[in-house]
């Protein structure tokens, strides 16, 4: 394949099987805030004494300051979201609804400057294939726009149900789309080898349950699936390197260059459209939601609220 190098029909299969996974997890944690605290609090603990002293190694491809910063960032994100869920009052506190948008943008931060940092590099760095060129610069870039196109996270409200999802309408399907065209494109760039199952699986698993399963609340979803993955592979880093189900990148420098083309062209289309709603209706991203007249919009707060915020 142009992406990555022949796929056997145990790794098309294992993928599937990672996609299913994720989702079946994310969906047993979001309907069981018992369940989602054992997961992403006690869980955790264990790991961090019993099982990460002995997988994880340092300076090792799984056990860099970035892997350690997204698994606990991703666990922190988690238990903030549940706390929004339940512990009431939260969700109508302004400074609190500001705690998804403030990781969210933490997150993307972080993977900007490793892309910025794996530029000049060529080679086996940490038992990671790192590839450098001017794909990195596009898609850090193209990052930076998908940071400042964040918006809306004053509407973020709980869903009617009793599960009360974290909904954030106002992060719509062009602006999710356009992350993950970053993110895979940052895992491809970044983690090259670990694209298949870090990067494609992962990404869609928090796309479906948005788009299909629990409309509205795919921050939740992604962080929720984030975490879950980054337990397993820091637990069993093999999988995706040395297992039989791993699967190589092409190595491809026309490869690198389309999907960081794509990232930058999709998040700069974004950032056009989300200036031109706000000069045109003078709306401020700071204080009041970008994209509350588009019907998708509305069809998210009316699918998960008839009083929204209350």
């Amino acid at each position: 394949m142009f992406l990555f190098e022949p796929i056997p029909w145990y790794s098309i299969l294992m993928w599937f099987i990672v996609v299913a996974f994720l989702i079946l997890v994310n969906e047993i944690a979001r309907r069981s805030k018992w369940f989602s605290l054992f997961l992403f609090l006690l869980l955790p603990i264990m790991l961090a004494f019993a099982v990460w002293p002995k997988t994880v190694e340092k300076d090792s491809e799984i056990g860099t300051w970035f892997d350690w910063l997204k698994v606990y960032s991703a666990l922190l994100s988690c238990l903030g979201f549940l706390a929004m869920r339940f512990i009431k009052g939260l969700i109508t506190n302004k400074y609190i609804l500001m705690f998804p948008a403030i990781a969210l943008v933490l997150n993307i931060l972080l993977a900007v400057m490793v892309d910025f940092q794996v530029y000049p590099l060529n080679g086996n760095v940490n038992g990671v294939m790192r590839i450098g060129g001017p794909w990195n610069i596009m898609n850090g870039i193209a990052g930076i726009f998908n940071m400042v196109t964040i918006s809306g996270w004053v509407g973020i409200f709980n869903s009617k149900d009793k599960y009360k999802d974290l909904i954030w309408p106002d992060q719509m399907w062009f602006w999710i789309i356009a992350y993950n065209l970053w993110n895979f494109a940052f895992v491809y760039n970044c983690i090259t080898d670990h694209a298949f199952y870090s990067g494609a699986a992962l990404l869609i698993s928090s796309v479906i349950p948005a788009f299909l399963i629990k409309k509205g609340a795919w921050l939740q979803h992604r962080a929720q699936t984030l975490a879950i993955w980054m337990l397993f592979v820091m637990s069993y880093p093999a999988f995706v390197s040395d297992s039989i189900f791993a699967v190589q990148s092409s190595h491809s420098i026309a490869a690198l260059l389309f999907i960081s083309s794509l990232s930058l062209i999709s998040n700069l289309a974004v950032l056009v459209y989300h200036l031109y709603k706000i000069i045109k209706h003078m709306r401020n991203p700071l204080k009041e939601e970008v994209y509350i007249d588009l019907a998708g919009y509305k069809k998210i707060v009316e699918l998960h609220s008839s009083a929204k915020g209350k």
